[in-house]
């Protein structure tokens, strides 16, 4: 009986699985909305890249034109530019629009960005569902979801109110894994090949990745010459996907040869290299040896024509001032590599990109097939990618999946063998908790640390409040101005009054994050110079804000550390606020 009820738990696992995965997407999603729903009840979009992406829904909706990604209450009236494109604000839009059928258009935002960052999950369950299911079993697929419900780093990008690109790159992703390993050629190939393309219109964040997939299926062309057919068409939808999606997402400004997003440098290199993969896959010659030639060639051709024509792109895409790199870029944590940040940090992140590398391996070992060979490549490249910067961890945890599960599903058996349920039950538990870096975070977080307390410790308090809506709101007692504040309050400030601001933690925006640099850490005269230039008529600021303790340290006597001191010139006049208000507000005179 037990046998009989476990098949037909199988088959319908099997049978029905799409089903079954949009069902557990529901449930996962009715959780997150309830979990967060302070967060969503106050539209605290914590993140700055979060909070801009709302600004330019709003802007699109109010009338601003499809590509004109300029966001004018940024540094006014000139404004910057945004080098994102438009795919991440049509479905926020579209949600807007949705629920203002039903409730007010302030509670429709809120809803909408709960609700987006979910949607992209269903897509990247779907697709870790799909490789589990070729990879290893076709009823096990639910231990791929469980285990990617574990990869904290991979949900944080999911979360209600993360409504910024993160997380519909990590599902093209996702769906880029899922291709590399269908069995189905042409299939397959037009997964990775579309994955790829929409991942890179959205943002070149996943282009590393993109590249690695290139690479993966051009090898397994040349191993073996019957992978043509997906090479072509991975080829055709790369190109063609590509040119696509800068012809209907690209911004005006990034019809010039800019290296931060699909301008026309990086279009020319994707539409170029798919014809002459498509071109291989055509010729496909008989010869192991001559394959591998034609890929070495076409490689030194896509690689020496792009430093040939595109040299300015050979260095950081951003293509910011010396200055900027070291006063800022420089000190972003997560472009940092994973062995820079503490261990309680690091040791969580990489637990389960190792161990998934290690299961990928011994199962490509052991089967012997070319869909975990590819699974394990990926997996590796991953791995490496945190070597490089901690910001590759949502990917690293994510591809791990397979890898972590198909290392369950070999030490189950031994684990079954166990006659005493007391010892069975943990072992199961453990076998997913401890691959997922969960039980290390958790040891990591009882034992002894040095707490932040003092100084630091109000540092972290007041990150906090100053962003909060209940406090910024406050500001909108005076009439619309435009407001030097903080690089990081910036965004969050738009979002949330009327005012204006000068900066924003985005490269494009280079000068006027330096001149903001420079009036907080100059001279009093240089101060109400580079305010005035701005046609700032208020000055926000925030005590202890973690932005400010750059500008006294880098500048002790300089003007915020005048003013950190108690020290105001007498041409800012102090406004009233709240009593308890963490934000120091003053009219520019």
């Amino acid at each position: 009986m037990r046998e009989a009820s476990l098949e037909r738990l199988q088959g319908e696992l099997d049978r029905h699985w799409r089903r079954w995965v949009l069902i557990a997407w529901v449930a996962i999603a009715a959780w997150y909305m309830y979990d967060r729903w302070g967060q969503i009840r106050w539209c605290s979009l914590g993140d700055t890249d979060d909070n801009m992406r709302l600004m330019q829904v709003r802007a699109w909706m109010d009338g601003q034109g499809w590509y004109d990604l300029r966001q004018y209450r940024m540094n006014p009236p000139r404004g910057f530019d945004i080098h994102w494109s438009r795919i991440v604000d049509l479905p926020i839009a579209g949600l807007i629009l949705f629920f203002r059928l039903f409730t007010s258009p302030a509670w429709a935002e809120r809803l909408a960005c709960g609700l987006a960052p979910i949607i992209p999950l269903s897509i990247t369950m779907v697709a870790i569902a799909a490789t589990i299911r070729r990879l290893i079993a076709p009823f096990i697929w639910p231990l791929g979801i469980i285990l990617l419900l574990c990869a904290s780093s991979t949900m944080l990008m999911y979360m209600p109110m993360r409504i910024d690109h993160h997380g519909w790159q990590l599902a093209m992703l996702a769906v880029t894994v899922a291709g590399l390993c269908d069995p189905q050629a042409r299939r397959g190939g037009a997964m990775v090949g579309l994955g790829s393309a929409v991942s890179l219109a959205i943002g070149l964040e996943m282009l590393p990745y993109a590249a690695m997939a290139g690479a993966i299926l051009t090898l397994r062309w040349v191993w073996d010459r019957d992978e043509a057919p997906r090479l072509a068409v991975y080829a055709l939808t790369l190109g063609g996907g590509s040119a696509a999606g800068f012809a209907a997402f690209a911004s005006n400004a990034n019809y010039a040869m800019r290296c931060d997003a699909l301008t026309p440098v990086w279009l020319s290199v994707t539409v170029v290299a798919g014809a002459l993969l498509f071109l291989l896959a055509r010729i496909n010659p008989a010869s192991r040896g001559a394959r591998l030639g034609l890929a070495v060639v076409a490689g030194a051709v896509i690689a020496g024509g792009f430093a040939s024509l595109f040299p300015q792109c050979l260095t950081r895409p951003e293509q910011v001032s010396p200055e900027l790199q070291r006063n800022w870029l420089n000190n972003v944590r997560e472009a940092k590599p994973i062995y820079k940040h503490p261990l309680r940090v690091a040791l969580p992140m990489a637990i389960m990109p190792v161990i998934g590398l290690i299961g990928a391996a011994l199962a490509a070992w052991r089967r012997r097939t070319i869909g975990w060979s590819a699974v394990a490549l990926f997996t590796a490249f991953a791995c490496a990618m945190l070597l490089w910067q901690a910001r590759a961890a949502p990917a690293a945890q994510m591809l791990a999946v397979p890898g972590v599960a198909a290392l369950i599903w070999m030490l189950l058996p031994l684990v079954n063998r166990l006659r005493s349920p007391l010892l069975r039950v943990p072992l199961v538990v453990a076998l997913i908790l401890v691959p997922t870096g969960l039980v290390a975070a958790l040891v990591l977080k009882y034992l002894p640390a040095a707490q932040p307390s003092g100084y630091a410790a109000r540092v972290n308090r007041a990150t906090g409040q100053c962003v909060r809506t209940s406090v910024l709101t406050r500001v909108n007692a005076y009439p619309r101005a435009t407001v030097f504040t903080f690089v990081d309050l910036g965004p969050r400030l738009i979002v949330t009054t009327h005012h204006d601001a000068i900066a924003g933690p985005y490269h494009r925006n280079g000068d006027a994050i330096l001149d903001v640099q420079h009036a907080f850490q100059g001279n009093e005269a240089q101060a109400r110079a580079i305010m005035k230039r701005h046609g700032a008529t208020l000055l926000l600021i925030c005590p202890d804000m973690a932005e400010s303790t750059n500008y006294r340290a880098r500048a002790p006597g300089g003007f915020y550390d005048r003013m950190a001191h108690g020290w105001v010139p007498n041409w800012l006049t102090p406004l009233p606020l709240p009593k308890g208000s963490p934000l120091r507000l003053y009219r520019i005179d």
